[in-house]
């Protein structure tokens, strides 16, 4: 009698998520062994706005995390070791261990820069797992985690239920024994917000979940109630998306709690403007279309498209734009969710900066400058004024 995993095997594929631990501080003290088993941080600042981009596990026992206000890092974690970051020098690391990745399967979806989905025939992923989690340690010196079953959503999972340094395995049959007993919190995309709002209505775990009458959690959720409940069985049909040139580049925050302050939604505009430009000028595009995404305290969600007069890839022309849209159909607050997209995109760079205007020549000056830092530090450094005015709340 054949086993599931058996029948599995005979067609499909395996999905592997490969997640390097704690990357930017694993890169850290493998180069430097003098930071080897200290608290390291790297990010911004503790003595000013910055924030955590990633800390290494020895920080992360005094509670430290990704996205936390350096300086409240840095009274959790007196004795840690604050370091600005190496963008550079973290892609070229990437690039090598995306090189490993290729060397066992065509089919690699990235994730970012220390993530990515990989796919095998059925029946291999844990064996190839091995052998990259054996491959990366000894070629690379640097620890990886790789979760491995029948789909995306489950491969994530196993990652998380497997960190750090190790190889995992969660498969569908197993859900009900392993998967439902867990709290919400480990289902992926399912943030601080919605699980406070499903703890309320009595839905604590997983399973508790899976197994709710879907009139429930559609009355709460709308559309989402059935792809929340189809995760929390373990039922994930994404494909695996492979590289391929980009159609559209976007951002997207959702706040912990709904946002009525429209001077602090504009700031995140800004940003998301920012970050735009900043990725449309790194990969040499500008867009025709920019988009607006709104979602409301009710969960409505609209969205807004607006094309240039000619394509752009200036960070104010994005936010002018993105501000018009959200003037003119902003509704009535609080929002849950902002998110800014560009679309129509073309290769070629923007108008030379010596035949600008004075005014484009300064703003492109500033972009320049913007960029630099963004590349040496791995982040936003330098903000314009409106970004600082009002802090949105964290995001989920």
């Amino acid at each position: 009698m054949t086993t599931v995993r058996e029948r599995r095997a005979k067609d499909g594929l395996e999905i592997l998520l490969c997640d390097l631990d704690a990357f930017y501080a694993s890169v850290e003290q493998r180069d430097h062994p003098e930071y080897r088993g200290k608290p390291v941080i790297v990010g911004g600042s503790p003595t000013g706005r910055g924030v955590v981009s990633t800390c290494s596990y020895e920080a992360r026992q005094f509670g430290v995390h990704s996205a936390m206000p350096s300086a409240k890092a840095k009274q959790l974690c007196p004795g840690a070791i604050f370091l600005p970051g190496d963008m550079a020098r973290y892609r070229r690391v990437s690039e090598q261990v995306f090189a490993i990745y290729e060397r066992f399967t065509p089919d690699i979806e990235i994730v970012s820069i220390d993530e990515a989905y990989l796919a095998l025939p059925a029946g291999k992923g844990l064996a190839a797992a091995a052998e990259i989690h054996r491959t990366v340690w000894e070629e690379l010196n640097l620890s990886l985690t790789i979760g491995v079953s029948a789909n995306k959503l489950l491969a994530k999972i196993a990652s998380e239920l497997a960190k750090p340094d190790r190889v995992g395995a969660l498969w569908p049959e197993e859900v009900e024994a392993l998967l439902w007993p867990l709290s919400l919190e480990m289902l992926p995309g399912l943030g601080p917000a919605s699980v406070q709002k499903l703890n309320r209505i009595g839905i604590t775990t997983i399973g508790h979940l899976a197994a709710a009458p879907f009139d429930l959690l559609q009355k709460y959720f709308g559309k989402s109630a059935l792809t929340l409940q189809r995760s929390a069985r373990g039922i994930d049909e994404r494909p695996l998306e492979p590289f391929r040139e980009a159609k559209s580049i976007s951002e997207e925050k959702t706040f912990s709690m709904d946002l009525a302050d429209e001077e602090a939604l504009r700031a995140v505009l800004m940003a998301q403007a920012e970050s735009l430009g900043y990725r449309l000028r790194s990969g040499g595009l500008r867009a025709r279309t920019v988009s607006l995404k709104l979602r409301y305290a009710d969960f409505r969600t609209i969205t807004r498209d607006r094309t240039l007069p000619a394509p752009t890839d200036r960070d104010l022309e994005l936010y002018q734009t993105a501000i018009e849209l959200f003037t003119i159909h902003k509704g009535r607050p609080p929002w849950r969710l902002v998110g800014l997209r560009v679309s129509g995109l073309v290769s070629g760079q923007q108008i030379s900066i010596f035949d600008s205007l004075p005014a484009e020549k300064k703003e492109m000056e500033l972009e320049q400058v913007c960029d630099r830092l963004q590349d040496k530090y791995g982040g936003a450094v330098v903000y314009r004024a409106r970004r600082l005015l009002k802090p949105p709340p964290e995001i989920d």
